[in-house]
């Protein structure tokens, strides 16, 4: 972690163990080093520094390319080597710089479902998660999150102090779909984007949270 990241990750720390009295769950089943992808359900916008601060490494949040102009605003982001994507994010030069820092061997986080949440319940998922998949050779870990709904959900206009909890699912590495992709016709390439992104929004669903072995403050 460079200086601006540490102190963004230390102040998020600080506020989810404070306001939120998280926990984190699992952990050590994201890699220290090396590409990954942590796919997780959606629910508020603490949800991606959420996930980055149960790690110990840095992680390469997604952000509208909009706010990478705005004065301060972009500074802070790049420094955090955030990756500007355009508002779908899966498409065209996101996906690109997506691709391009998993190669670097950066950690991003991707929500299958595209959005956040309207009602607290679990989405569907899109086929775009799946593109970023299939196109690199990350593993992917499945994240669940509980609890960002009630404290900052769509119609909150101020953050709650409700806990919030963060757990980390077992690697998937799609190996036979990846393989099987660079050789097949473009509608069945199509059914595996969809494929991966339903599987790996099925596993997010079977996360539970723990009621006990709770590493609470994160180590």
């Amino acid at each position: 972690m460079n200086l601006s990241y540490f102190i963004g990750w230390s102040l998020f720390r600080l506020m989810y163990s404070t306001f939120f009295h998280w926990r984190v769950y699992n952990a050590e089943r994201v890699p220290i080093s090396g590409p990954v992808i942590l796919a997780s359900n959606h629910a508020s916008f603490l949800d991606p520094p959420l996930i980055g601060s149960g790690l110990k490494r840095p992680i390469n949040y997604l952000g509208r390319e909009s706010l990478f102009r705005l004065p301060g605003v972009g500074a802070l982001l790049r420094s955090w080597q955030a990756v500007p994507v355009d508002r779908d994010g899966g498409t065209g030069k996101g996906l690109k710089r997506i691709l391009e820092r998993l190669a670097a061997g950066g950690g991003i986080v991707l929500f299958p479902e595209g959005t956040r949440t309207p009602d607290g319940n679990l989405q569907p998922a899109r086929a775009g998660v799946g593109l970023a998949v299939i196109k690199s050779t990350a593993p992917v870990i499945p994240v669940r999150v509980f609890g960002t709904f009630e404290a900052f959900g769509r119609k909150t206009t101020i953050p709650r102090p409700h806990r919030v909890i963060v757990k980390y699912g077992d690697p998937m590495l799609f190996a036979e779909l990846r393989a099987e992709a660079t050789h097949c016709s473009k509608q069945r390439l199509k059914e595996i984007y969809q494929q991966v992104a339903n599987e790996t929004m099925a596993v997010i669903a079977k996360l539970e949270p723990c009621s006990d072995q709770s590493i609470f403050p994160p180590r």
